[in-house]
């Protein structure tokens, strides 16, 4: 399986489960929990297939040698790891009061569901920066004639 169809299918995967991980449910939160889960597991794949863009670009940036595209799309990149990495774990810390109907946690909550949506909104900045390329991943190859 080539790198590409790696990133494909876990983009697809990751986008999958940030919408699931938006259901509201009633009673358990057991659905939320596991979306949530496989959403993270998504969400480190996608950016352990994207290290060495990430690590090239910081070390172009601290040289001062990357175009001003490259950076607001290397700023949105940074904001999302941020931004996810709050509500992974926000989210992860705020599971255990659920489980023993408890409401310490209802800050955690609040925190976990403001950096959720403030990714969705980033993601969605992240997939008009990157549309022409998504797009190409759809394009059927013309046969020559």
């Amino acid at each position: 399986m080539t790198t590409k169809t790696k990133k494909i299918i876990v983009d697809i995967g990751m986008a999958i489960f940030i919408i699931l991980s938006f259901i509201r449910w009633d009673g358990s939160p057991a659905f939320h929990i596991i979306v949530g889960v496989v959403c993270a597991v998504f969400f480190t794949l996608h950016v352990l297939l994207h290290r060495k863009w990430l690590t090239a670009q910081t070390k172009k940036l601290s040289k001062g040698k990357v175009s001003a595209k490259v950076i607001r799309l290397y700023l949105v990149d940074v904001l999302l790891l941020i931004v996810w990495t709050i509500s992974i774990v926000t989210g992860i810390l705020a599971i255990q009061p659920y489980l023993v109907d408890s409401e310490s946690a209802s800050w955690l909550d609040r925190i976990h569901g403001i950096t959720a949506r403030l990714a969705v909104v980033l993601v969605i900045i992240h997939l008009i920066q990157h549309f022409k390329q998504i797009r190409s991943y759809f394009k059927v190859p013309r046969k020559a004639s």
